[in-house]
């Protein structure tokens, strides 16, 4: 027991001794430059003035608010070598000290904002920023994260969750969400990050290279091989569901049925309304003898009816 208690306790400690590593090194290593006077022409020969409690005299209450904020106890702990707290994300502000206006002042583009952010937040996750849907679309850093102060207990967002804060620019999807069959976003056992990476991907800034790889993230049992497959199933997933919301079972695109005869819709067999109660609210149509409709791994399963 003594000996289990040893070997317990001494994987903890490897795992924060670790843990400690990853953060120093994240901390320590090299920002990415940014070129200020590019941004704003202003900061051509503008130096850093490297003393927090300067722009203090002026901002006291920008500061109060930002105090409490992730990256202020972060530069806390390791204050930014060379640029200092504030002006590692305001440029050089020898001139404001100088001359305190809004000269120099980053703007409303998108473009300048996020090159600012990308200086410590550049690769793993946002990777694809650049070419991903959001800064194509002339959205910034700034629409979706408050940096000076705390509006959110995660991840600095201007709402109190991901969805709230996905919601205010996609408020058509927040509609579907509140159709009958939905994801549990509603009931935040999931959020929109879930299936997106929203800072770059492939065309609907998915986690996934492919939509039924995303789904296949919590959907394993869809994914196959199957010794007999539905075509349509291995295509997208989308040609039968629809992934925000439906007022359908099973996030389905139409009702069950009238869904299938969509594609199968030849004679020879009881697959119309007319010959079968398809169209019985209380049934699920063909699925009551179709039963694996992604796939079949029984010898006798071509049909997909075992």
């Amino acid at each position: 027991m003594l000996q289990k208690r040893w070997i317990r306790w001494g994987s903890l400690s490897l795992a924060l001794v670790l843990a400690a590593g990853l953060s120093a090194y994240a901390a320590s290593k090299p920002r990415k430059a940014v070129d200020w006077a590019s941004l704003n022409a202003g900061f051509k020969d503008a130096t850093f003035v490297n003393n927090a409690e300067t722009c203090k005299s002026c901002h006291a209450d920008a500061m109060h608010g930002y105090a409490g904020t992730v990256h202020a106890r972060a530069f806390a702990a390791q204050p930014p070598a060379g640029s200092g707290d504030c002006e590692s994300c305001h440029g050089p502000r020898s001139k404001h000290v100088e001359n305190p206006t809004g000269a120099l002042a980053i703007g409303e583009a998108s473009r300048a904002q996020s090159a600012i952010c990308l200086q410590c937040h550049e690769g793993g996750a946002r990777f694809g920023w650049k070419a991903g849907a959001h800064a194509t679309s002339d959205v910034s850093c700034t629409s979706c994260h408050t940096v000076m102060s705390k509006q959110s207990p995660r991840a600095m967002l201007t709402k109190a969750t991901a969805t709230e804060t996905c919601a205010s620019c996609h408020p058509e999807i927040r509609g579907e969400l509140n159709k009958m069959s939905h994801h549990p976003i509603r009931e935040g056992r999931m959020d929109c990050a879930g299936c997106h990476n929203v800072h770059g991907s492939n065309t609907a800034l998915l986690t996934k290279p492919t939509q039924n790889d995303t789904c296949y993230t919590c959907h394993a049992e869809k994914r196959g091989p199957f010794v007999w497959e539905h075509a349509p199933v291995r295509e997208s997933c989308a040609n039968c569901h629809t992934p925000h919301g439906s007022n359908q079972r099973t996030l389905l695109t139409a009702k069950d049925p009238f869904l299938c005869l969509s594609c199968h819709n030849y004679g020879g067999h009881i697959n119309l309304p007319r010959y079968n109660r398809t169209s019985n609210p209380y049934g699920n149509g063909c699925s009551n003898c179709h039963v694996t409709m992604h796939g079949s791994n029984h010898p006798s399963g071509a049909k997909l009816t075992r």
